[in-house]
């Protein structure tokens, strides 16, 4: 079973996250920030993770410290979850339409955590949300992961719409990357090491 539970308390926040790669899409998300906890809904959904989140965080101040620790714990959950990625397929991509927004997420669970980011959202702000910190989240989530994700967007103007598509394609991109080969149980890397 492919599973993991983090568990992180700072001056800042206290977020509990329990993952089941290999589950049917239930989410409960309860971050303290209204919009995330649309996207990681949709995003435990689209991936078929089964997600739990809990944050206490000083919202009370910003949505920063909330957002960027919950990719932290989230990150940490996936490379616990994966262990030696022993039988994974490693790559998934998905071209993925959101009304006019068209948005790229490619993945490889390549042991390097990189980011790059390439989303140019109109507004800063979807209701109280800060779209600065789409990039902040994906940004702690890969460093913490290990993995490699490549996030661009190719069309759109509808501020909601491109990061609501980036989250579903990403989640998809990471169910096709975690989904075990069935022809084979091992590491796929020529280095014996993801």
């Amino acid at each position: 079973m492919r599973s993991a539970s983090i568990a992180r308390k700072t001056a800042e926040t206290e977020i509990s996250v329990t993952l089941q790669l290999d589950g049917t899409g239930e989410g409960s998300i309860q971050t303290g920030v209204g919009f995330l906890d649309h996207m990681l809904t949709l995003f435990a959904r689209h991936g078929s993770f089964d997600l739990s989140i809990s944050c206490q965080g000083d919202t009370h101040i910003d949505d920063h410290h909330s957002v960027e620790d919950i990719g932290i714990c989230l990150g940490d959950a996936f490379a616990t979850a994966l262990g030696d990625k022993r039988g994974v397929l490693r790559y998934g991509d998905l071209l993925l339409p959101m009304d006019e927004a068209l948005i790229l997420a490619a993945v490889d669970l390549s042991g390097r955590g990189y980011l790059s980011y390439e989303l140019s959202i109109p507004t800063e702000k979807v209701g109280h949300f800060d779209t600065e910190l789409v990039e902040e989240f994906f940004l702690a989530f890969t460093r913490r992961a290990n993995l490699t994700l490549h996030l661009k967007q190719l069309s759109g103007r509808n501020s909601h719409h491109i990061i609501e598509g980036s989250f579903k394609a990403v989640a998809r991109a990471l169910k096709a990357a975690v989904a075990l080969d069935p022809n084979s149980n091992a590491i796929p890397s020529t280095k014996g090491v993801l």
